[in-house]
């Protein structure tokens, strides 16, 4: 995989140590880290009791040079309607961050690395193969 997408589940886990997570890291060239996934680690750390160390561990894997910050675009808002419309008419809604995070994914042609197993419900994203 040369380019990939973080969730906020994977995210936490890789800061945990997780083998799979931190493979996956070191072989992609380029690490997407989305706005919203970076809202919701905002608020789990405003939420925490560490929301200090944990922002500067979070700061300090943003610097990294093959960490590229996503912020949100008007072809983002484009994927987002697209797979808003396709979940809602197959009965089978997510999480709306999850959905900008899905739209992100595919506006970049990124595999999206997660432990979120509804994002399998959404047509034409690419997920990392040990997911779940």
């Amino acid at each position: 995989m040369t380019k990939i997408i973080l969730d906020s589940s994977a995210y936490t886990r890789f800061v945990s140590g997780d083998r799979a997570v931190l493979a996956v890291l070191s072989n992609a060239k380029t690490v997407y880290f989305s706005v919203f996934v970076l809202g919701e680690l905002f608020a789990g750390f405003k939420a925490g009791t560490h929301e200090a160390a944990n922002k500067k561990i979070l700061s300090a894997f943003l610097e990294k040079p093959s960490v590229a910050f996503l912020p949100a675009s008007e072809e983002t808002a484009d994927c987002y309607g697209r797979i808003w419309v396709a979940l809602r008419k197959a009965g089978r809604p997510i999480p709306t961050n999850d959905v900008w995070i899905a739209a992100q994914a595919i506006e970049t042609g990124s595999v999206l690395v997660t432990f979120d197993a509804h994002f399998s419900l959404v047509p034409g994203l690419r997920l990392w193969d040990q997911f779940i």
